[in-house]
């Protein structure tokens, strides 16, 4: 685990840093065309950090402009795979070396807390580019088994030039979870950040160019989704989106695609996961740890957290004294403090929405309470089934309890809902752990744990959480790549039959 320094070390740090401002085009930081700028607003003070360049559809066709030219001259789509291998690791390093400014920086942008941050974030964006930079040599294409009169191959070539559209809650880690696969493929990118969050996307661009990524092969324009995501999603010459975020945004993004050349879309959007703990459920204790943990870190700001617990009946006070115990232990307040555990809310917009959910006649076991500076406490609430509560994505650190009097009811709750794409299920009765797997509509089920598997687990969704391709593992590279058949005819000529 990364040595933590203290609120102090922190703090001194955070004035020192040189925040980017513009876009990162063809190698260089531009400012928008339009010479408009926003906000970047530190949510847990309400000051603002920096005016970062608002840009628009003229940026957007240079920056695409930029991208097909670095593809289509193969400056890095036609390097070899070891050389391509060998830069992606040296960004890594480079990253590594930062790895505290950028801690700082996506604390200070986002409200997550510097503990998140040091240990999670930045170590995991790190190693998910290792990781698919290592893989970059390792994928083999195929040859099918056809006739002694023909060979078969079938190969992935990079789909071109993509844009990836980023979510707020992970700036750093979703970029990662993008680029890896992407930049492994071949293709020339063009991150859109989440206006809210654009900070570390800018200058992780800056890092690229150091280790040797060409000018023009990672481009970062950040603005507003109708003045950037929409002309991104809508270009003609953008040959695929991969796209994380809300299911409303998701549906915008096919229609572009409709709209215009049909470009490829990969959606990874919302969840309303559920942990289901079953009245035979082991330790009890280490079960509520990770209840909690699901619900409350990054202050339920992600797409994966386990924001519904449905409980047997039987074990519920029990289960109930020991997850209020456990989550009295995250504590609230300044991000930069390491002690801290929950943090700022991204925006005061989405600290409204939050504090929205709870104006509720809901039962409030823990919590339920705002603070300035984007500040929601952890809360626990005893819902019914019908609920917003129960069915609508908060996005919060709000855990909503739902008690049921047996399995098939237990996993019928489950599933009821649009979305799909995590769950887990607590249970000491193995056929149980895996008929309730099974039988859960999600892309990830975990068992006897909260998690979302690691870097070498395709992540992605059932129904209204996603489709077209998934993050994480090999499978992540397929999403990048188009596949072609190679069709060779090596019958001899004499055999041929003539008309």
């Amino acid at each position: 685990m990364t040595d933590l320094l203290t609120r102090d070390e922190y703090k001194a740090l955070a004035t020192k840093l040189t925040l980017p401002v513009n876009a990162f085009i063809d190698g260089s930081y531009r400012p928008a065309q339009s010479g408009k700028t926003f906000s970047s607003v530190n949510p847990a003070t309400g000051e603002t950090l920096a005016d970062i360049a608002a840009c628009g559809s003229e940026d957007v066709d240079f920056a695409v402009i930029k991208a097909r030219e670095a593809f289509e001259d193969g400056r890095w789509s036609k390097l070899p795979p070891g050389d391509r291998k060998d830069v992606l690791i040296r960004f890594a390093k480079l990253i590594t070396r930062n790895r505290r400014e950028l801690a700082v920086m996506e604390s200070l942008d986002s409200g997550k807390t510097i503990f998140d941050c040091e240990t999670v974030d930045v170590p995991e964006t790190i190693h998910c580019l290792k990781w698919h930079a290592e893989a970059i040599d390792k994928i083999y294409d195929q040859v099918s088994p056809a006739s002694d009169d023909h060979i078969a191959m079938i190969v992935r070539e990079p789909v071109g030039v993509v844009g990836l559209v980023l979510p707020w809650n992970f700036p750093l880690l979703m970029l990662a979870w993008k680029i890896g696969p992407a930049l492994a493929a071949g293709c020339s990118v063009i991150v859109k950040p989440a206006e809210e969050t654009s900070l570390t996307a800018l200058r992780l661009a800056e890092l690229a160019l150091e280790a040797g990524i060409p000018r023009g092969v990672f481009n970062v324009v950040p603005g507003t989704g109708p003045e950037v995501g929409e002309p991104l999603g809508r270009h003609m010459d953008v040959d695929m989106v991969s796209f994380t975020g809300s299911t409303e945004t998701g549906r915008r993004f096919l229609r572009y695609a409709a709209d215009s050349n049909l470009k490829e879309v990969v959606l990874e959007m919302g969840g309303k996961n559920p942990s289901v703990v079953l009245k035979d459920a082991e330790n009890l204790d280490r079960v509520a740890a990770h209840v909690v943990n699901g619900a409350f870190w990054n202050m339920g700001e992600n797409c994966s957290a386990s924001s519904r617990l449905i409980v047997e009946e039987e074990i519920k006070d029990a289960l109930m004294e020991r997850i209020l115990a456990h989550a009295r232990e995250w504590t609230l307040g300044d991000p930069l403090d390491p002690e801290h555990r929950v943090g700022a809310l991204v925006s005061s917009a989405h600290f409204q929405k939050v504090c929205s959910y709870l104006e509720t006649d809901a039962d409030v076991l823990m919590g339920g309470k705002s603070h300035d500076g984007a500040y929601v406490e952890p809360t626990v609430l005893e819902v019914d089934a019908s609920s917003a509560l129960a069915r609508e994505e908060i996005f919060g650190p709000v855990l909503s309890v739902l008690t049921v009097r047996g399995f098939d009811e237990a996993i019928a709750m489950a599933n009821a809902t649009d979305y799909g794409l995590a769950a887990s299920i607590f249970t000491s009765n193995t056929k149980k752990a895996l008929r309730g797997a099974r039988a859960i509509r999600a892309g990830t089920v975990t068992v006897n744990c909260f998690g979302e598997g690691d870097i070498t687990t395709p992540f992605g969704g059932y129904k209204q959480s996603g489709f077209g391709g998934r993050d994480n593992s090999l499978s992540a590279h397929d999403q990048y790549t188009q596949l072609k058949t190679i069709w060779v005819d090596l019958s001899d000529d004499e055999d041929e039959a003539v008309g």
